[in-house]
């Protein structure tokens, strides 16, 4: 769904509201509708019908995979893991580099980010920085009773194509909470921009984990889904490239599409958010997300070369090796479907 991550009316100074899961609602998989970044999908800055509106997201969770056995480090001669969990990063799988940009949470602030400030997801709760926090070197993420949560987005680390890692955990939570990492157009210009949220638990067990494209002028979008204990912390990779789009988990691919032709058109820039989703009536569990980490990978002018004209990998995708987490899946279709 899409995401509010942009600069949006929400969001510090910037002000918009960057959709997060506008692709769902309240654990659906929805859309936005493409007006400002205040009305953008559930998974976006903005507002917009959320998951739910994708016709594939938001599906009841499956059975939990088993926690995935961590890869082998690239060098097994080198020291300790240089950061908690890359022994299991797509990084350290698939010899990203150095970072361009990295959080690790462990100063006392958030700066460098841009802070959402304003009405939540579609004009429902609110969004403050004040649901935000630093606490040894764990960002946590708090949405309360009354829809009051947070959003936040690296405006300043825009980029066409790279590769972009976090580390995140999320309790059970309130089914009107859904927990995103994504990549917004730093135009604004949902949903022609695109959206990629490649970890929106619309699930408030958090034992199934979606990914939302967005693109096109009618918010389409095509859409993935892998089981597994997001309660515990996990590695969430995207890889965006001319070529098309590679989602990983703990290291290891469980969903991607080769079809050029839905993939962003320019720069985009890493949001974190907490989306309340309200389905009315009934009292509302406070939830929380955490995130240990999170780092930016430029894409090397050497593989930025043309895409191809492949299609979307339709069915399972049978990409997990024994252990991973359960394939995901990936369906195509226009918004509201």
């Amino acid at each position: 769904m899409p995401g509010d991550g942009g600069s949006g009316d929400d969001r510090g100074s910037a002000g918009q509201d960057q959709g997060s899961g506008d692709s769902q609602a309240a654990g659906g998989s929805g859309t936005g509708s493409g007006a400002g970044p205040g009305e953008r999908t559930a998974g976006g800055p903005g507002g917009g019908p959320g998951p739910a509106d994708c016709g594939t997201g938001g599906t009841p969770a499956g059975q939990a995979a088993e926690p995935t056995p961590p890869p082998a480090p690239a060098d097994p001669a080198a020291g300790p893991a240089a950061y908690p969990g890359a022994e299991s990063s797509a990084a350290t799988a698939h010899g990203w580099g150095e970072p361009s940009k990295v959080d690790e949470f462990d100063g006392g602030d958030l700066a460098g980010w841009n802070m959402y400030d304003g009405p939540g997801h579609a004009g429902e709760g609110t969004r403050s920085p004040d649901a935000a926090s630093v606490q040894d070197g764990i960002l946590t993420i708090n949405g309360d009773s009354e829809g009051k949560t947070a959003g936040m987005a690296w405006t300043d680390a825009s980029q066409k194509y790279g590769r972009w890692e976090g580390r995140v955990r999320a309790p059970a939570s309130d089914p009107s909470y859904n927990a995103l990492l994504l990549l917004w157009p730093t135009a604004e210009n949902f949903p022609v921009g695109g959206e990629i949220d490649f970890m929106e638990m619309t699930d408030h067990t958090r034992q199934s984990t979606e990914l939302f494209l967005h693109y096109g002028e009618d918010n389409s979008q095509v859409q993935g889904e892998v089981q597994i204990d997001a309660t515990q912390w996990h590695n969430w990779a995207v890889e965006w490239s001319p070529d098309g789009v590679v989602a990983y988990v703990d290291g290891k691919e469980w969903w991607r599409t080769d079809d050029t032709s839905i993939l962003p058109p320019g720069p985009m820039h890493l949001c974190i958010q907490l989306d309340w989703f309200p389905e009315g009536g009934g009292e509302v569990k406070p939830s929380t997300m955490e995130v240990d980490w999170v780092r930016q990978y430029p894409m090397p002018e050497s593989e930025q070369g043309g895409g191809s004209e492949e299609g979307l990998l339709d069915g399972p995708l049978k990409r997990i090796t024994e252990g991973g987490p359960d394939a995901g899946s990936a369906t195509r279709g226009p918004s509201g479907g």
